[in-house]
């Protein structure tokens, strides 16, 4: 059996998504309905901001 290692490695990918459930997670709980709208779930997915920085970087590319 190998010994445990004391190397600490982070998926900052996973990482990353783990936040991003929970804040889906905080969105849910306080939502009035039984479920969230696909508006509300790209606001807290900051959906539109990532897009327009897209755009952004691409025209700056063009």
């Amino acid at each position: 059996m190998a010994p445990p290692s004391t190397t600490m490695v982070q998926d900052h990918v996973a990482l990353a998504e783990i936040e991003l459930c929970g804040d889906l997670i905080i969105a849910a709980s306080a939502a009035d309905g039984d479920r969230l709208s696909f508006a509300r779930i790209d606001e807290v997915l900051k959906v539109a901001a990532e897009r327009s920085a897209l755009q952004a970087a691409a025209r700056r590319q063009s």
